[in-house]
């Protein structure tokens, strides 16, 4: 632990629940326009499972660097078509009220007080896909105490694209493994691991609900494997 000098977090699951809240902000838009046949849960699913399609475009080349708010509100209009609902049909202010339902999304119960703590020692900051605004505006409504925003639109490269974790290594002037990488995917950090970057795992068994059957333990033995954020903050030495 001698040698982190930041802590870098993966934000959707792994610091925020994603799919309560959008399925919550969902729910309300169905009741007013008569679609509460549909199931707000799995309406946040299909939305999210067009995430990472619409960022290989841009990792590809295919397009341009394109922020997220942008690509989600592309994906909400193709997830509300997927279920034969025409967003045009949706008045535009409430398509974008829905869309920035990602920026207000509630931190896990853990999260305020175990950055907290690890704050005290270390730089701590979002290593998100999600855009400066987005970041921000979570941050401020759940009072997220970031040192400072990192992720996409300031490396300009989404997850797992090699530069979206070395270029915080150079943003920050430390090298690759003085950054620790937190995330509930083992995905995100064999990805770090393979950029030079330390890395910590927490769980979040029910980031896809109840049935969730992906990363319920470690893939392998990371630097760190923590309970929660509390766990990874003593682990660190930040004793509350």
């Amino acid at each position: 632990m001698k040698n982190i000098k930041a802590f870098c977090f993966d934000v959707f699951g792994t610091v925020v629940d994603w799919r309560t809240g959008v399925a919550f902000e969902t729910e309300k838009l169905f009741a007013r326009h008569g679609l509460s046949q549909l199931d707000p849960y799995e309406f946040a699913d299909t939305w999210r499972k067009l995430y990472q399609p619409a960022m290989e475009a841009c990792r590809s080349g295919q397009r341009p660097f394109t922020r997220l708010d942008v690509l989600h509100r592309e994906n909400l209009e193709a997830a509300l078509a997927h279920y034969k609902v025409n967003p045009a049909a949706i008045p535009p202010a409430e398509l974008a009220h829905l869309n920035s339902a990602w920026h207000r999304l509630d931190p896990w119960p853990d999260v305020i007080q175990g950055l907290t703590r690890l704050k005290q020692r270390y730089i701590i900051a979002p290593a998100s896909n999600g855009n400066i605004a987005l970041i921000t505006n979570m941050a401020k409504r759940a009072h997220i105490p970031w040192d400072l925003v990192l992720g996409a639109e300031v490396t300009q490269a989404y997850k797992p694209a090699p530069q979206a974790y070395t270029r915080m290594a150079e943003i920050l002037g430390v090298e690759p493994a003085a950054i620790c990488m937190v995330a509930a995917h083992n995905s995100d950090l064999h990805a770090a691991r393979n950029c030079g970057l330390s890395t910590a795992f927490v769980p979040r068994r029910t980031e896809h609900g109840s049935v969730q059957t992906t990363d319920l333990e470690p893939s392998t033995t990371w630097d760190i494997i923590a309970l929660d954020f509390n766990d990874l903050a003593d682990q660190a030495g930040c004793w509350a």
